[in-house]
């Protein structure tokens, strides 16, 4: 095209149309944004039907980006100094692009329709395996697409696979870790010794179970970090799952001074006993109330219980109840609780030798 007709008339009237066809369809991106998809979702919650509500949400941003493609297609179609079939070939894997784009969107909120399949059938599935079904499911979907693209591209699928196969020792290599974790989170799928929303305890970490993906697990600390675990490593670790406790435990020693006489100790031990055995917070399979030991500046009684409840801030609230009412039965015995002590007896005699050593142990 030389430069004097690109600037002639019928060229730039071609060129303005072209133009004016793809604002006309960003204009009706901006209506279709701010107007008829409003629309469809009101008239969609009404329904009170969740799945197209997810449909709709999952594909508003390709819907958007769909009306910029479409006006950037039919502007190149009426343009008649573009063509190609690469163009073309660009065009139809982007549409393809938006169309994967609103399926992983939409299988993303998979994870809501997996759980409420477990609420309204006999198909229950695993809480642990939700997340990993919804990126199995997201995976599949972006493999497919990748597929039909480099189809149009002309590209041969069995050559590929059969590239991937020669180069697959050293793929296993290079990702020998990614394998390792991968294999770990089978494990942990298959052994379930934990699942999202539990409390567990490692040699590493101590929190609650948010997510648990193919390369590794996500946990919640009590100071409300989010540490990742990869699941190799979380596989070969002793895991304590503090969720599965049926009761908790409550233990310590209660130390009274040796000022306490047997009459007081064996009271204060009865009544502490008859306390935790008529509380309704207390389990009663197992109380344990002695005297335990003697130690350097106390005699110790050891208690050891459990709460019926094993939520922590409940479980807090009964050991505090507890801990009053122990006080005040020690307080109502005439005992007292002991401390770190040391007492000093100094024998005073008349003799010269006695005064005599007295003034060396002061002075010295």
């Amino acid at each position: 095209m030389t430069w004097e007709h690109f600037i002639s008339y019928s060229h730039l009237m071609e060129l303005g149309i072209a133009i004016g066809i793809f604002l006309l369809f960003i204009l009706f991106r901006k209506l279709f944004t701010k107007y008829v998809f409003r629309i469809v979702m009101r008239i969609v919650r009404k329904t009170k039907i969740n799945a197209l509500s997810n449909i709709f949400l999952a594909f508003q941003k390709p819907m958007e980006w769909f009306f910029t493609l479409l006006g950037f297609y039919f502007a190149i179609s009426y343009y008649p100094y573009i063509h190609g079939s690469v163009l073309n070939k660009f065009i139809s894997a982007a549409f393809i692009v938006l169309v994967t784009w609103g399926l992983v969107s939409l299988s993303s909120s998979s994870s809501n329709l997996f759980r409420k399949i477990n609420e309204k059938t006999d198909i229950n599935i695993d809480e642990i395996l939700i997340p990993l079904l919804s990126r199995t499911l997201q995976f599949i979907i972006v493999a497919i697409a990748a597929t039909i693209i480099l189809q149009q591209f002309g590209y041969s699928i069995e050559g590929l696979i059969a590239g991937l196969g020669l180069g697959g020792l050293a793929i296993s290599l290079a990702a020998k870790d990614a394998l390792a974790n991968f294999l770990g989170g089978i494990v942990i799928i298959s052994e379930k010794p934990f699942t999202i929303g539990d409390w567990i305890l490692t040699p590493s970490v101590e929190g609650t179970v948010e997510d648990i993906s193919f390369r590794s697990t996500k946990i919640r600390t009590f100071a409300d970090a989010l540490v990742s675990v990869p699941n190799n490593q979380l596989a070969n670790e002793s895991i304590t799952n503090w969720s599965k406790m049926n009761k908790r435990r409550i233990t310590f020693n209660l130390s009274l001074d040796y000022e306490t006489s047997r009459e007081k100790m064996e009271s204060i031990i009865q009544r502490i006993e008859n306390l935790l055995k008529n509380h309704p917070d207390i389990h009663q399979e197992t109380i344990f109330v002695r005297f335990d030991e003697y130690k350097e500046s106390s005699l110790d009684i050891l208690l050891y219980f459990f709460t019926k409840t094993t939520v922590w801030g409940e479980y807090l609230k009964v050991k505090e109840e507890i801990n009053y009412q122990i006080l005040d039965i020690v307080r109502e015995e005439g005992a007292e609780f002991a401390y770190p002590t040391r007492k000093l007896y100094i024998e005073n005699d008349s003799s010269d030798d006695s005064e005599h050593l007295l003034q060396v142990r002061q002075e010295s």
